[in-house]
C-alpha cells in the first residue's frame, strides 16, 4: 500500500476546506463577491481558497465564517442533518460518562454496534509495567488468534522506527499513522486479535473514540509501585532517564514515582471508559489471566475452529 505523502495530505486538507467554503456559500446563496465585501477578504483570495490553494490562516477562516453566519467549527466540520442536530444538542449536554453510556444505549437500541467483530477483537490499554504484553501474549494463545503490539503496527505503516516516526513528522503525524493502524487491524483481523496499545493512546479523544468502536478495550492496571518495579525489572529505563542497567537513585526512584502517580491521575477518567478492567496488583499472571478471561467475552465457535 503507497502512503500518501504530507505534500499530498496537505492538498487534499485545502481541497476540503474550499469545498466547505463553497458548500456554505452556496446554502446561505451568497455570491463570492458578497462574501468577500462581508468578510473583508479579497474576492481573489477567496478563490483561491475554493480552489484549494489558499494559503488558509485562522483568522482568514474566522472572518469568512462570520461572513457566513457560522463558526469556524461549523465551517471546518460536516454540516448536520437537521436531524442529527437536534440529537447532538442533546447529547453536548451530557458529561464523558454519561455520553459513554448514550453511545452504548444507541448502538444497543439500534443495532448500530459493530456486527464485524468488535468483541472479537481485545485491546489492552493501560500503562506500561501492567502486565500487557504477558497477559495480551497468553490470552491469545489460549484464544487461538494472532497476538499484536500496535506501536511495531504503526511502524509498519511508516516503514521506519517509532523514534524516526515522531522526528521526521512529529506527533500529528505519529497519530495519523496510528489511526491507519488501527483500521487497517480492524480490516484484517475481522475473526478475532488481541492487541496491546501504548499507554497515551486515551489521551488522544479522537484515536480513542475509533479504538473503542472496533475492539473491545480492556484497562490492565496496576498501582503505581508495581507499574515502576515491573518497569524497572524489564530493565526499561526510558521514564527514568538512566542508562541501561544503571541503579537509579533514590531521588530518581521517587521522582519517577510520583511522575506515575500523576500521569494514573490524569489518565483514571479517560482508562475507565474501557469495556472492562483487570486489576493486577498483588496478581500472579495466572490469577491475572484467569480474570482477563472472564473479563472479555468468550471467542466465537468459528475461531476456537482455527486454532
Amino acid at each position: 500500500m503507497q502512503l500518501r505523502s504530507d505534500t499530498d495530505n496537505q492538498r487534499a486538507t485545502l481541497a476540503e476546506l474550499g469545498g466547505r467554503v463553497r458548500a456554505w456559500r452556496a446554502r446561505r446563496g451568497m455570491t463570492r463577491k458578497q462574501l468577500a465585501v462581508d468578510s473583508g477578504l479579497s474576492e481573489r483570495f477567496l478563490h483561491d481558497v475554493e480552489s484549494g490553494k489558499g494559503n488558509v490562516s485562522i483568522n482568514s477562516l474566522e472572518a469568512a465564517a462570520r461572513a457566513l453566519n457560522i463558526t469556524i467549527l461549523d465551517l471546518l466540520q460536516d454540516a448536520p442533518r437537521p436531524a442529527l442536530a437536534r440529537v447532538q444538542g442533546l447529547v453536548a449536554r451530557l458529561d464523558d460518562a454519561q455520553l459513554d453510556q448514550a453511545y452504548a444505549l444507541l448502538g444497543t437500541s439500534f443495532g448500530l454496534a459493530d456486527a464485524q467483530g468488535r468483541e472479537q477483537r481485545i485491546a489492552l490499554v493501560g500503562l506500561r509495567g501492567a502486565g500487557k504484553t504477558t497477559l495480551g501474549a497468553q490470552l491469545a494463545a489460549h484464544r487461538g488468534v494472532p497476538f499484536i503490539e500496535l506501536d511495531r503496527e504503526i511502524e509498519r505503516e511508516a516503514g521506519t522506527s517509532m523514534n524516526e516516526i515522531l522526528l521526521l513528522h512529529g506527533q500529528a503525524g505519529f497519530r495519523r499513522y496510528e489511526r491507519r493502524a488501527l483500521l487497517r487491524i480492524a480490516e484484517e483481523h475481522a475473526q478475532g486479535v488481541v492487541m496491546t496499545t501504548g499507554g497515551s493512546i486515551v489521551s488522544e479523544r479522537e484515536t480513542f473514540d475509533l479504538l473503542q468502536s472496533h475492539f473491545y478495550c480492556v484497562w490492565v492496571k496496576a498501582s503505581p509501585e508495581e507499574h515502576m518495579s515491573r518497569v524497572v525489572a524489564q530493565g526499561d529505563m526510558r521514564p527514568f532517564n538512566a542508562g541501561d542497567g544503571a541503579e537509579l537513585p533514590r531521588g530518581a526512584v521517587n521522582e519517577a514515582l510520583e511522575d506515575i502517580r500523576r500521569i494514573l491521575s490524569s489518565r483514571e477518567a479517560l482508562y475507565a471508559r474501557a469495556d472492562a478492567v483487570v486489576d493486577t496488583a498483588a496478581r500472579t499472571v495466572k490469577q491475572s489471566l484467569k480474570d482477563l478471561e472472564r473479563a472479555v467475552p468468550a471467542p466465537q465457535a468459528t475461531t476456537l475452529e482455527t486454532r
